[in-house]
């Protein structure tokens, strides 16, 4: 049997034990029974995303003292994020947490398609107003209450995402034409077609490889997490356009939600505002250290002093993706 195999029976077995555990505590009670919470996390363990689900988990240990135990799997193990989210809003779902973007628009969650409009945030100390602002609360909880099957625990962030890619690119006008990876993401497709690309769905698991062999040309991704999945080595070219901040969630499955108790709700409540606190500091840390090995290493990255030329070219697209709540959208404007 090759290691892949082994894995993936591994985590089968993990799986199942945990949806046990979870089930034998449907009925709600201030005595705590320990519960095994299955996470997954589709990024390295050392990046800014990775290490935000890593604070999570412990401090959702911690608080616990050992009541919860959250078995976090890194580097897609469990699937990419597209079939993670197909998994994880089943009743019986054998992944109870996910760190995945923080659209939820293609699953019904129409108001967090705002905080992914380019352009909406100034810069990262608007987004942390947004994130801590009852509006975040608002938009977390809309995908339980209108009953998707999953909750929005908490928000963190990678840093502004840039496109990058396999050949020069300089301008805006480079992008003409450019075969551009996207997830699975209206507002994102859009985005990319206002500024001249061509965009393409792409497993993200799958980028690297389809960038090595050409077909894909480009993509994006916040600078921190491009870095810590070596796409500088195979598409060395970044242009900081800053087109939108690299918004991410901690959500959990409703069926596991519902079957803890009310302490227990409360410690992954806890854990999701420290991981927030942490993912502040990880993000800046990652944003400040990484530009300089980009360039040690051959990366050519190219600033964008003025961002006019692409606001304007994506105007259509801001106007189209807020118009169904426009009102909640000027308020996330005003925060900053």
């Amino acid at each position: 049997m090759s290691l892949a195999s082994v894995k993936k029976s591994a985590f089968f077995l993990i799986a199942a034990v945990s949806i046990f555990t979870i089930g034998s505590c449907n009925e709600k009670s201030e005595i705590d029974r320990p519960v095994t919470l299955v996470m997954a996390e589709v990024n390295p363990e050392g990046s800014v995303a990775g290490r935000f689900s890593e604070a999570f988990k412990k401090k959702a240990e911690e608080l616990s003292k050992g009541n919860i135990t959250v078995d976090l799997q890194y580097n897609g193990i469990l699937g990419d994020e597209s079939q993670i989210m197909k998994l994880i809003v089943s009743p019986d779902s054998s992944i109870q947490l996910a760190r995945v973007s923080a659209s939820l628009a293609s699953y019904g969650g129409k108001k967090s398609k705002l905080i992914t409009i380019p352009y909406t945030f100034s810069n990262t100390a608007h987004f942390w107003k947004f994130a801590e602002s009852e509006i975040a609360k608002e938009i977390l909880d809309e995908p339980y209450e209108n009953g998707l099957g999953v909750k929005g625990i908490c928000y963190g962030e990678e840093g502004f995402r840039n496109f990058f890619a396999t050949t020069k690119l300089a301008s805006m006008s480079d992008m003409k034409g450019m075969r551009v990876r996207v997830s699975n993401s209206k507002t994102m497709r859009d985005l990319v077609e206002a500024v001249g690309g061509v965009p393409v769905e792409v497993n993200f698991t799958d980028l690297y490889a389809k960038m090595l062999v050409g077909e894909t040309n480009a993509a994006e991704q916040p600078l921190a997490n491009y870095y810590s999945n070596k796409f500088h080595k195979v598409a060395p070219y970044v242009i900081m356009d800053g087109h939108n901040l690299g918004a991410i969630q901690i959500l959990i499955n409703a069926v596991a939600w519902d079957s803890l108790t009310k302490k227990q709700q409360d410690i992954l409540t806890e854990a999701g505002k420290y991981a927030t606190e942490e993912c502040k500091k990880i993000a800046k840390e990652a944003e400040d250290s990484v530009l300089g090995k980009l360039k040690k290493e051959g990366a050519t990255v190219v600033e964008v002093e003025d961002k006019t030329e692409w606001q304007n070219a994506c105007r259509n697209v801001i106007t189209e993706s807020s118009k169904d709540f426009p009102e909640l959208y000027q308020k996330i404007l005003d925060l900053k």
